[in-house]
């Protein structure tokens, strides 16, 4: 599933970004149903407004399998994720489209995260250089995904790095920032 919000045909890197855990505030077994559920993070904003939109195409790449379990509809996840956008929109950081995935993991789908399918959805609607580009991250399946697509690894120690962290050990990130305030030292 997509939402695009800014069409372009410009052929530049992306940097693909998970929204739970790194621009959205993530509680561990907690989907997000609402948009009283949202809270971006403050150090997103700083980080996200000072990213180049000229440069890079800002896509976000999410699951959310909140769908699929039943918590929310296809409409309501659209409306979040319109209004995560229209928060980030406020504070003048533009996103070109977000690609979400509703299944659950048991479904074997080809676009859930670690599998890349969303990045290539992504790739038909914009001329995307990728051997230049990004994933960043607070979770394995976001640097799996990166590693599959032999791009750059961003990890964000927001959101579930901890528990990751705790669950895999090394979880082969080729940077780390604390929050995405961090995030230009690299992109």
């Amino acid at each position: 599933m997509k939402i695009i919000y800014i069409k372009s045909d410009k052929k530049k890197p992306a940097i693909f970004f998970d929204r739970d855990g790194v621009i959205n505030r993530d509680v561990a077994g907690k989907y997000i149903t609402d948009i009283n559920d949202v809270n971006i993070y403050k150090t997103a904003i700083d980080g996200l407004r000072k990213i180049d939109s000229n440069k890079y195409h800002l896509i976000i790449i999410t699951n959310q399998s909140a769908i699929n379990r039943g918590y929310i509809t296809i409409e309501e996840a659209v409306d979040i994720n319109n209004y995560i956008v229209g928060l980030l929109k406020e504070n003048a950081i533009n996103i070109n489209a977000i690609y979400f995935c509703p299944h659950r993991p048991d479904e074997n789908c080809s676009c859930r995260k670690p599998i890349p399918g969303l990045v290539y959805e992504a790739m038909k609607d914009y001329n995307i250089v990728l051997k230049e580009s990004f994933m960043v991250g607070d979770k394995k399946t976001d640097m799996d995904m990166a590693k599959e697509l032999g791009i750059k690894k961003i990890m964000v120690k927001t959101g579930q790095y901890r528990n990751e962290i705790l669950k895999y050990g090394d979880i082969g990130y080729d940077f780390i920032v604390n929050n995405l305030k961090s995030l230009n030292k690299y992109v």
